[in-house]
């Protein structure tokens, strides 16, 4: 039967079945069904057992239907809070109608007889979760092997997908152990005199004092959410930061830019390192010599900076974090910035619930940040209700946050754009320069408002008390270009 229009044309795949492809492979799946008898054995004649093994199995541990049927029992009656013995997991198996299925009393009355020491269940324990990670590892290589013989699994997804599963292979059976407070602080003391003896920032600088200062640098693993109403300077100020990070401080950055094309980015990014008027390199008013003196010198840290752009429209989560995987291996990226977050392409499974689409983006987000160990940027647009809201000063709120409530969780830090002339809230004595860096959230440091100035004619943001000192520099720097070209023009 052909498929309805709008459904995926990719075939549902079946669940992958061991003993099917122990008989292709000519091998029986790993198991040790003595082992899983002992461990029931001893849950129904010992009670520290079932706390023992209740902490560290799960029912997948269990090859045998029965023995997995019989141990979710036994969690079930330890949830309800009645102890477990052969009368109440009697009771309860033939409660959800599976007694006869597992053999009946007398099956269960064989398994107390079988145990060999109950002092033993941590190690009969150790052996069914290595028997359980060896065959989580023989179902994701199939399932992979499968799947690269599908030609409608792109490439990209295929990888990301493969790596995906042979880590939750291991990670799904591995748990970490409780911690004593005092080795955790003994690791919080070397980490706070390693602290001490950096000279500079803890993370990626972002170039601005009174931002750094508050941050420490954009931390690893970190979610930072960057917020505002259209037109009002995301782009720019992100674009700000990566050339921050990426020309002053030689670390290297990726900007996804899902809205614009690489080649607009550059044209920005060329337009505040040279500090030329953007209606001059839009043609709008034509470049005199030294203005492109000035042009091809002010370029040449830019060209050189490990800076890394893909402008991929609408990019799929799946794609996204394989190419930041590939970037973090082969380019050693130290940030990353996403513009914006509802531009890309959630699961396919959620199109059409857009919240929870939303939701899923965030969540990937904040996970590949902790997977990598980078900090991530993601731009964000705000609903309406900032500018809408009366009787305040029109600042916006985690409330605004689009389409998502998720977002405001999963991020470690949000911060919003704010340009009071932009929503109706009259001229500032510095005209339309005067920005807002609004620290909404943050969830390792304190939350503040920092004052900056907006240079449009320079896609550039720069700190009150810089604006002087940048401004007197480019009339410096261009009354230098000025003589040079006299002179030159002498000869």
């Amino acid at each position: 039967m052909p498929d309805k229009p709008g459904k995926t044309s990719r075939k549902k795949t079946q669940a992958v079945n061991l003993d099917t492809i122990g008989l292709e492979l000519g091998n029986k799946p790993p198991q040790a069904l003595e082992v899983e008898e002992a461990v029931l054995g001893a849950m129904l004649i010992e009670p520290s057992s079932v706390d023992m093994a209740l902490e560290e199995l799960s029912p997948s541990c269990f090859y045998d239907p029965r023995h997995r049927m019989i141990y979710e029992a036994m969690s079930e009656l330890v949830n309800e809070h009645i102890s477990v013995d052969i009368v109440t997991v009697s009771a309860k198996l033939r409660e959800k109608g599976s007694l006869e299925d597992v053999g009946g009393p007398v099956a269960l009355v064989g398994l107390s007889e079988k145990v060999g020491a109950a002092a033993h269940i941590e190690y009969y324990v150790k052996i069914l979760k290595q028997k359980s990670i060896q065959r989580d590892l023989i179902t994701a290589s199939y399932e992979i092997l499968r799947d690269s013989y599908d030609d409608s699994v792109k490439v990209d997804q295929l990888i990301d997908e493969a790596q995906t599963k042979v880590y939750n292979a291991i990670q799904n059976n591995l748990k970490k152990d409780v911690q004593e407070v005092g080795s955790i602080i003994n690791d919080a003391l070397r980490e706070v005199e390693k602290n001490q003896n950096i000279a500079g920032l803890s993370g990626v600088p972002s170039g601005f004092p009174s931002l750094d200062r508050v941050t420490r640098g954009w931390q690893k693993s970190d979610l930072i959410i960057l917020a505002a109403r259209p037109s009002v300077g995301k782009t720019a100020f992100a674009l700000n930061l990566a050339r921050n990070a990426a020309v002053d401080h030689n670390m290297p950055v990726a900007v996804f830019s899902l809205e614009m094309s690489a080649l607009q980015l550059v044209m920005r990014l060329m337009t505040t390192e040279s500090g030329l008027p953007a209606d001059k390199l839009k043609g709008g008013t034509k470049l005199d010599p030294w203005d492109w003196q000035q042009l091809e010198t002010r370029l040449a840290s830019l060209s050189k900076a490990p800076l890394y752009i893909d402008d991929t429209p609408s990019i799929p989560l799946m794609e996204f974090r394989t190419k930041v995987k590939r970037l973090v291996k082969s380019k050693d990226v130290r940030l990353v910035i996403v513009d914006y977050l509802q531009l890309m392409q959630g699961p396919v499974e959620l199109r059409g619930l857009r919240e929870q689409e939303v939701a899923a983006i965030s969540r990937t987000l904040k996970a590949t940040a902790k997977e990598l160990n980078i900090p991530i940027i993601a731009l964000s647009q705000l609903s309406r209700n900032a500018v809408q809201r009366t009787g305040g000063t029109g600042k916006p709120q985690l409330s605004d946050l689009r389409e998502s409530g998720s977002i405001e969780q999963d991020a470690d830090m949000v911060i919003f754009i704010h340009r009071p002339d932009y929503v109706g809230l009259g001229e500032t004595p510095d005209g339309k320069e005067t920005t807002q860096i609004i620290i909404a959230k943050h969830r390792n440091g304190e939350v503040c408002d920092i004052d900056m100035l907006f240079k449009s004619d320079q896609v550039r943001f720069v700190e009150p008390g810089d604006s002087l000192t940048a401004q007197a520099e480019s009339m410096g720097t261009e009354s230098a270009m000025n003589n040079e070209f006299d002179i030159n023009t002498e000869f």
